[in-house]
């Protein structure tokens, strides 16, 4: 297991996350998953001992109860908290009240209190807003923020799912009132689904933010279960059809990738993580699974090499149709090339 820095931080996480929305499983979550306390507790151990240091939750993810299971693990395994850095979110609906959802300042401080004593925690290593909140100023959330990174019950925060133009606006008002800044992204990025290679992509290796890749293997599709032959027949996207993609040119992708995991001996699962491990803007990729097995496979995309070759077919059978001002910009540049 490598480890890389947190954005522009001296904190080092692991390459890969493990991703917690399978654990508990209440309402609609249960189309992800609803693992038990036993469940958990292997799968954690599973990954602590495979090197991952990082673990990812959300308040929101079964309305409070897998961050209640990640809790309890750590605690059952008798793992060292110092030694892992813990990730959650807020933004979620989190009860039928009309102030129970958002990133106002008193949504945020309550549900900072809520989340640590669900995790049986004192600070959280990274917390993150789950998505944009276009009725709170973001000046709020950020003060709200960074009160508590100053409290010590946060220790960095950062974002998920935001537009560029909104992380650069935060990172803006953050440096003008000497605030804390978000160090990372956690978004939507697979090899079936390069949309934030647009404007994202560019945005985050400017500013020196870290990439968390959420749904590497697009909501299961690249899992190896399904070909035009056996389209959508099993598995999560039988479903839950989610994230949405063009599962065309998915297809196409998962045709050049099975040869490469034949000759490699792995499966295309593999060859999908380890296609984002490989790309230099990404800081770590985060796990889910259901079962152990699942778990173990995926961990071994660590290990994986592409020759030059390989990465050009993976390449040219994925990369994003050109668009304004992207091809421009490119056309522009090349005189001032070093």
């Amino acid at each position: 297991m490598k480890y890389k820095l947190l954005g522009n931080t001296g904190l080092k996480v692991s390459e890969l996350c493990l991703g917690t929305m399978t654990f508990g499983g209440r309402g609609t979550w249960t189309a992800i998953g609803s693992l038990p306390q036993d469940a958990a507790n292997e799968l954690i151990k599973i990954a602590v001992d495979a090197g991952i240091n990082f673990i990812d939750t959300a308040n929101v993810y079964s309305f409070g109860l897998s961050e209640q299971l990640t809790g309890k693990a750590i605690r059952d395994l008798g793992l060292k908290r110092y030694d892992l850095v813990i990730a959650t979110k807020v933004r979620g609906m989190m009860g039928e009240g009309p102030n129970d959802t958002g990133l106002s300042r008193k949504h945020i401080m309550q549900q900072v209190d809520e989340s640590l004593q669900r995790l049986q925690t004192d600070y959280i290593d990274l917390y993150q807003i789950h998505g944009f909140d276009p009725l709170t100023p973001m000046e709020e959330t950020l003060e709200t923020l960074d009160m508590l990174v100053k409290s010590g019950k946060v220790r960095y925060i950062g974002c998920s799912n935001l537009a560029a133009w909104q992380i650069m606006k935060a990172l803006g008002i953050s440096a003008q009132n000497h605030l804390s800044k978000f160090v990372s992204l956690q978004a939507y990025y697979t090899i079936a689904g390069r949309d934030l290679e647009r404007e994202i992509v560019p945005m985050l290796l400017d500013q020196k933010i870290g990439l968390l890749v959420w749904s590497p293997l697009a909501g299961g599709f690249l899992s190896g279960k399904y070909t035009r032959q056996n389209a959508d027949k099993e598995g999560r996207r039988a479903n839950y059809d989610f994230p949405p993609i063009d599962k065309e040119k998915a297809y196409d992708i998962i045709d050049v990738m099975q040869p490469i995991a034949s000759s490699k001996g792995v499966s295309v699962a593999q060859v999908a993580l380890a296609w984002l491990l490989h790309q230099p803007v990404v800081t770590s990729v985060i796990l889910g699974a259901k079962k152990p097995e699942q778990l173990k496979d995926n961990l071994n995309s660590v290990n994986i090499d592409f020759t030059e070759d390989e990465i050009q077919q993976l390449d040219a059978v994925s990369r994003l149709k050109p668009e304004y001002p992207g091809w421009m910009i490119d056309r522009q540049m090349t005189d001032r090339k070093i």
